[in-house]
């Protein structure tokens, strides 16, 4: 696999978001029910067995987390404990071995400390990208639980998930579902995304950005992106974002619910977003750590485009907590205590 150019060849200012092969990543293995101390390795091959379960049976879970550099070139993460956190949820859901929050943290510090000189600069809008991933290994063939288990955590520089930085584009809603009810909705396992896929390239070719999901059950309500959570800010300058046992919580989101009333004032609500009812919101986006804020300039329901604030022009309350959120995350705005965690 071909290594990533030196820093020094690397455009800051117009990376994408994709994968980066940087010198070293973090390897733990599970077995005899516990885990050993893991390791730093230049490897980033995974070595298994052709009867692993997460090849046969999608036992595989993963997180995304970023780090910042700062104006006085720190580099920091933000709230790494809530992914370490929503990591267990998701590794108990497929009777996979959880992985300490404390050392979670720790490996996740060392992967950005042995690539740090791929944390893009300050004020180029980059960011190291963290993709911490647990998969079922060893020889399986029957419908259990894996006997070994690897957990690596990997990074690369990124830019802008959705090309065109903050600027609003329009998403379409599908026929298809993204999780089934009371199936693995809240859990960020390999398979939601693999289920949407298609419906995802299907929108992109007909030149949406991503898929707004609605609930599966009735397929009257909005749950969220393929890539991230759906927000709304209503005409009364209220917040809001669906609520769901098959939503993700989104980490970001959390963040934002927070912000939204104790920096900007705004009430805040979760709870059913129907989609007949687009018209209570003045602006709308999708938000999560891949996304950080998206702007929606239209949802396309039923051959009509709904566009909310602008199709070109971001609208005031989502830059409001963009700049607000963005600040706390590279340094910028004072953050709520305990949310940074500082690398070096």
């Amino acid at each position: 696999m071909t290594k990533a150019p030196a820093p020094s060849q690397i455009d800051w200012k117009n990376l994408g978001f994709e994968y980066m092969d940087l010198p070293k990543r973090f390897l733990a293995h599970w077995k005899d029910g516990k885990w050993d101390d893991g390791e730093l390795t230049e490897d980033s091959t995974l070595h298994i067995s052709e009867g692993a379960t997460a090849l046969h049976y999608g036992q595989a879970d993963f997180e995304g987390l970023k780090a910042y550099r700062t104006k006085d070139n720190h580099i920091q993460l933000f709230r790494p404990d809530q992914n370490a956190k929503r990591m267990q949820n998701s590794c108990e859901r497929l009777l996979m071995p959880t992985f300490p929050v404390d050392k979670f943290i720790d490996a996740v510090k060392s992967v950005v400390k042995a690539n740090e000189d791929y944390v893009p600069p300050y004020g180029t809008g980059g960011t190291l990208y963290i993709r911490p991933l647990m998969i079922g290994v060893g020889g399986t063939i029957g419908v259990h639980a894996a006997p070994e288990y690897i957990l690596t955590i990997f990074a690369m520089p990124v830019g802008a998930y959705y090309k065109g930085g903050v600027k609003p584009t329009n998403f379409t809603t599908s026929y298809y579902d993204r999780a089934a009810p009371h199936g693995t909705g809240q859990s960020k396992v390999g398979g939601n995304y693999g289920s949407s896929l298609l419906p995802g390239d299907q929108a992109h070719k007909a030149g949406y950005s991503d898929v707004v999901y609605l609930d599966p059950a009735t397929h009257t309500k909005i749950e969220e992106a393929g890539s991230a959570n759906f927000f709304g800010i209503t005409k009364d300058n209220k917040f809001v974002t669906p609520k769901s046992d098959s939503i993700l919580p989104s980490v970001t989101k959390r963040s934002l619910l927070f912000l939204a009333k104790d920096r900007l004032g705004l009430d805040t609500e979760e709870g059913d977003v129907f989609i007949d009812d687009l018209d209570r919101f003045k602006e709308a986006g999708a938000m999560g750590t891949a996304a950080v804020i998206a702007p929606i300039g239209g949802i396309e329901y039923k051959d009509q485009l709904h566009v909310f604030y602008s199709e070109t022009e971001v609208g005031p309350v989502t830059q409001k907590l963009y700049d607000t959120l963005t600040g706390i995350q590279f340094g910028d705005v004072e953050a709520p205590e305990g949310w940074i965690y500082q690398v070096d």
